[in-house]
């Protein structure tokens, strides 16, 4: 089976990391040491970042 492509880029994912407080672990050991309760949060931090995106382009038209 092959590999899924992630849907958000690299920069954003250490940009949350930063904004969330755990760039560091990620830089010294690599995604796969996080809590899953940290990519919890990442994931639920960008899906209120892509909502509020949304919700901005839609009050423009």
């Amino acid at each position: 089976m092959g590999r899924r492509r992630g849907i958000m880029s690299e920069s954003f994912k250490y940009e949350l990391a930063k904004d969330l407080g755990f760039y560091e672990t990620v830089k010294n050991e690599g995604w796969g040491a996080i809590r899953a309760r940290d990519a919890g949060n990442m994931t639920k931090r960008a899906i209120e970042l892509a909502q509020q995106h949304l919700a901005e382009r839609s009050s423009e038209r």
